[in-house]
């Protein structure tokens, strides 16, 4: 009876009480509509936008996307919960046989732990319109108690490591508001966190040596990423590309049930950090942890999560993640503990024009938020904008493996992989240096390209590798 008693009475402050809607970002013909400029003091007043001067947030969208619902907001705030444990760091490279991961094209990894699934539709909106995600403090038996006290489903629930907690995505059978549920859910002391189930998109803009290694100072000759582990949460790829041959050490499926239709992206992704042959990445040698979340450019949070948490078991020193959605806590966490790992976070700033909300996870701290420029170093016309864009990378018209060959390619994601492979180069060179010292020295060594130091166009300027090594 006091559920119910609790379940009403949020109900009806909900329905008394009105919602108020936060705009969320599209990739339409016009780039600039519906969205919040956070450089205007008005706009910046009632947008999500920083307070400060290192970061901000934000969201995202793709080329051939429907308009973006509005994101229903929380009317009950999350009261503060215990912080998930940062697990021990550990060094910043494994040891030398543990390197080695089994060759390419080998069995993919699917989830083990997750409960019986409901398949999944197509995506679209800013979130999964009939789920939430909640964190639970409690086993199983607590995670069945709180679906039937509050009429949902439990579609799937697993133990995440980056979050240190139960991670359940609860179905909403019944048509009530994503906002209502979270609402109502705050009424239970066993959750802890309680988020929509937001949704994430690619970034890439459009579809003979790469510009790239010209313009960033780096010597293709010396360039190696010998044995340094890098995870890329992508799309599929096409692992029987020459330019990937040898370079996937490990393959995993955080979506199982989803057929593979896409493999560009993540090939192209890929190739562009580790490629080998006659379209050579960044960082030859290199080996990529690849982890499936994407399908026709779109995710959900409880897949990346998965993704998120299964690339930390790999022990890798990298995370790229070429993809933008909108401010999450339960991504927040993620990010904070991988960071606290020892794991370096790439991310793509977003392609969704200069007035565009900010992007996550690149608008996180810890997070290293890359934009794009093209072969004359100017800025990629859609890039965002903003106080969290940390560096440029050329990123605009770039020739890079793809599921049926090569192709040219253009967007923040494509950049976010040249700065990840350049890393990876800063790794092999000197295995002892730490996340933050290799932040710092990409920061001090860029080439200033806007604004006199860090501007909200190009960040710090334009990655210099060489500068960047010798720093």
């Amino acid at each position: 009876m006091a559920a119910r008693a609790v379940i009403r009475f949020a109900a009806i402050l909900v329905a008394a009480t009105t919602i108020v809607a936060v705009p969320a970002s599209a990739q339409t013909n016009d780039p600039n509509a519906g969205r919040a400029d956070c450089t205007d003091a008005a706009g910046a007043a009632a947008a999500d936008c920083p307070k400060d001067g290192n970061k901000a947030k934000g969201g995202a969208g793709e080329s051939g996307a429907v308009t973006l619902p509005a994101l229903i907001v929380d009317l009950f705030p999350n009261p503060p919960a215990p912080e998930a444990p940062v697990p021990t760091p550990r060094p910043s490279t494994p040891p030398a046989d543990t390197q080695a991961g089994p060759p390419a094209g080998g069995a993919i990894v699917s989830p083990t732990d997750l409960v019986a699934t409901a398949p999944r539709r197509a995506i679209a909106g800013e979130f999964v319109p009939d789920e939430v995600l909640v964190t639970v403090d409690g086993d199983a038996g607590a995670v069945q108690q709180i679906a039937a006290s509050f009429g949902l489903e439990v579609r799937s629930q697993r133990q995440s490591r980056l979050l240190g907690t139960t991670l359940v995505r609860f179905g909403i059978p019944d048509g009530r508001p994503v906002g209502a549920v979270l609402a109502q859910l705050a009424a239970d002391g066993r959750t802890l966190r309680r988020e929509p189930n937001h949704i994430y998109s690619l970034q890439q803009a459009a579809g003979i040596v790469n510009y790239a290694f010209e313009r960033i100072q780096l010597d293709n000759k010396q360039a190696s990423g010998e044995n340094v582990r890098i995870a890329v949460i992508d799309t599929g790829i096409d692992d029987t590309n020459p330019a990937l041959s040898g370079v996937i050490a490990d393959q995993f499926d955080a979506m199982p049930n989803v057929p593979v239709e896409k493999r560009d992206h993540g090939t192209s992704v890929d190739g562009l950090i580790a490629g080998v042959g006659a379209l050579e990445g960044m960082a030859p040698g290199a080996r990529i942890y690849h982890a499936r979340a994407f399908e026709d450019g779109r995710s959900t949070m409880d897949v990346i999560l998965s993704a998120l948490d299964w690339a930390a078991d790999q022990n890798v020193s990298i995370i790229n993640m070429s993809f933008v959605g909108p401010k999450n806590d339960l991504l927040a966490t993620a990010c904070r503990n991988a960071r606290g790992l020892g794991i370096i976070l790439v991310a793509a700033a977003g392609n969704n024009g200069p007035k565009a909300p900010y992007g996550y996870p690149a608008a996180y701290d810890g997070v290293i938020a890359v934009t794009a420029t093209d072969a004359k170093d100017g800025l990629m016309q859609q890039a965002n904008r903003g106080a969290y864009v940390f560096i440029s990378a050329p990123g605009v018209e770039m020739v890079a493996p793809s599921g049926a060959g090569s192709d040219v390619v253009t967007g923040t994601s494509f950049a976010a992989a040249i700065v990840s492979g350049a890393i990876a180069n800063l790794i092999h060179a000197s295995p002892e240096r730490s996340a933050d010292d290799i932040e710092k020295a990409l920061a001090a060594t860029a080439r200033d390209l806007g604004p006199k130091g860090r501007d909200n166009d190009f960040g710090y300027g334009l990655l210099d590798t060489k500068a960047a090594a010798n720093k």
